[in-house]
């Protein structure tokens, strides 16, 4: 049995932990966030949820299908979406017929996206998961040399050190891994375990969520167009999608938009007014829908979409015990966090 630490709470760190401990490991995770789930989050408002990161997942793997029909209660939790086709729009909302995906399933978890994994870590959270827990370093253990020390802090600045780990994984985009592994041990730093990680490309994305409870007045099912969901080619936005379509998640009409990749890197740093201005006139400029949103939440992700991944599943150097696994290893999906996390797991 190894004492292994785990750093990240989302898909591929929580598919790690559940299928370590299955093999009778010991494991702590480390999530800086107060609840899991990664980027499968959902955003909770008096208007009803927003699925503000990731906004539906496939299911092409086995392993990943198997995952969900196995798990008690996995099944009942995701819904079909029927948003199999999606629509791909132009700069001016103009639908592009021949630009349209192939078909194939889309799935849901619900009330929110975040359900899935919340119900995946649901039997490790009370032995094995501490949450607002941010990894500062990960430095030799004094009393064992060849173990791990985690040093953490809370929201609150509590500083804590988390001795006595054979193995550390690390289930965080890998910038964060970079920043991470440059304030810890030299021994790290020396071996070059770095240097690949160097070359991963992580884009960042503007979400803004919006509502129109006026949509709910008898009479009136929804706003805009009679799509559901669009990639288009915007020069600011990226994707749009109706919450409100999805199921069990309230009859509210509610939007989640995401910026592309280019226009959110060059406006990362923009007051969030602005930014939320400008992605309501794209919005408007591709839906027709012109109403004022009684609520608007915007939120910025620094590390939304892999634009170069890192060409393996998982990185394992046995010699330190330190790992890596994360969807960016190979391409953005969710099943590529499940198979980067599963993959680790079972090499160790």
């Amino acid at each position: 049995m190894k004492n292994i630490a785990i750093i990240g709470a989302g898909m591929s760190g929580i598919t790690a932990a559940r299928t370590l401990i299955k093999a009778g490991h010991q494991v702590t995770v480390f999530e800086k966030s107060l609840a899991t789930s990664g980027r499968m989050a959902t955003r909770s408002t008096l208007l009803g949820n927003f699925d503000h990161g990731t906004q539906y997942f496939t299911v092409r793997d086995p392993r990943f299908a198997l995952a969900i029909k196995s798990v008690p209660g996995t099944q009942e939790l995701i819904k079909p979406w029927s948003v199999t086709s999606v629509r791909v729009l132009d700069a001016q909302g103009s639908v592009l017929e021949a630009a349209r995906p192939p078909r194939e399933p889309h799935f849901v978890a619900k009330p929110g996206m975040s359900s899935l994994v919340e119900h995946w870590s649901s039997p490790i959270k009370s032995k094995h998961l501490l949450l607002d827990a941010l990894v500062n370093s990960i430095q030799v253990d004094p009393k064992n040399k060849n173990r791990w020390l985690i040093k953490t802090s809370s929201k609150n600045g509590a500083l804590k050190n988390h001795p006595g780990f054979d193995h550390v994984i690390m289930a965080i985009p890998a910038p964060q891994i970079v920043e991470l592994l440059m304030n810890s041990a030299p021994k790290i730093q020396d071996s070059g375990f770095i240097k690949p990680l160097k070359d991963v490309e992580i884009g960042p994305c503007w979400t803004l969520m919006i509502a129109f409870p006026q949509a709910s007045q008898p009479g009136l099912a929804h706003l805009g167009p009679q799509w559901n969901a669009a990639k288009s080619t915007h020069h600011r936005i990226a994707w749009l999608s109706r919450e409100s379509s999805k199921p069990a998640r309230g009859t509210i009409e509610r939007w989640t938009i995401q910026a592309n990749t280019t226009w959110s890197s060059e406006h990362l740093n923009d007051d969030p007014s602005r930014i939320t201005a400008k992605l309501l006139k794209g919005f408007s400029e591709l839906t027709g829908i012109y109403a004022e949103p009684g609520r608007t939440e915007l939120h910025r992700w620094l590390y939304a979409k892999t634009l170069k991944p890192l060409g393996q599943p998982y990185l394992w150097d046995a010699q330190l015990g330190v790992g890596t696994c994360g969807d960016w290893h190979i391409g953005h999906r969710v099943e590529d966090a499940f198979v980067s996390g599963l993959s680790l797991a079972l090499a160790i």
